[in-house]
């Protein structure tokens, strides 16, 4: 069984100073709501063994406030800009190259892909990440290299809001 946690990055900041959309920070509601899904993963007992997150400003800062609010120990981190602007193949591939001694693999990144990734690898259609919203699907595979469209199953999809 392999398991695959997608979190998108928490409110960004449209009004700070930055140079690249790359380079854009989160914002005060991002903040808050970061730190409330860090909790809410603590308090579920669903921690991933690893994390591989986007490059972005506001994916990376997302996570580091979430790890650090509920308290997720040690768990690697890959940070990559092969999750920033990627397509569903892109996200695809970096899923398949995990190491197999992983079971629950957590993906910080961005819409449009994030909520598109959902709806073909459930095969549910029509699934809205919105931001700093978590998400999960567990695939009946032994391997990483055996995840694909079509094949997991959706187990739940939560809001921050839900935790205010």
């Amino acid at each position: 069984m392999k398991t695959l946690l997608f979190f998108r990055h928490a409110k960004s900041d449209w009004n700070a100073a930055f140079g690249h959309d790359h380079e854009r920070p989160i914002n005060k509601r991002g903040r808050r709501d970061a730190r409330i899904m860090g909790r809410f993963l603590s308090e579920i007992g669903d921690l991933p063994d690893r994390i591989v997150t986007s490059s972005a400003v506001r994916a990376c800062s997302t996570l580091e406030l979430a790890m650090d609010e509920g308290e997720w120990g040690d768990i690697p981190v890959e940070k990559t800009d092969r999750l920033y602007e990627a397509s569903e193949d892109d996200v695809l591939h970096v899923i398949r190259e995990q190491p197999d001694a992983c079971d629950c693999l957590m993906l910080v990144g961005h819409e449009p892909t994030w909520s598109s990734m959902l709806g073909r690898l459930s095969g549910k259609a029509n699934v809205r990440v919105s931001t700093a919203t978590m998400a999960r699907i567990d695939f009946d595979v032994p391997s990483w290299k055996a995840v694909a469209f079509g094949r997991g199953q959706f187990c739940w999809l939560v809001p921050p809001k839900l935790h205010r």
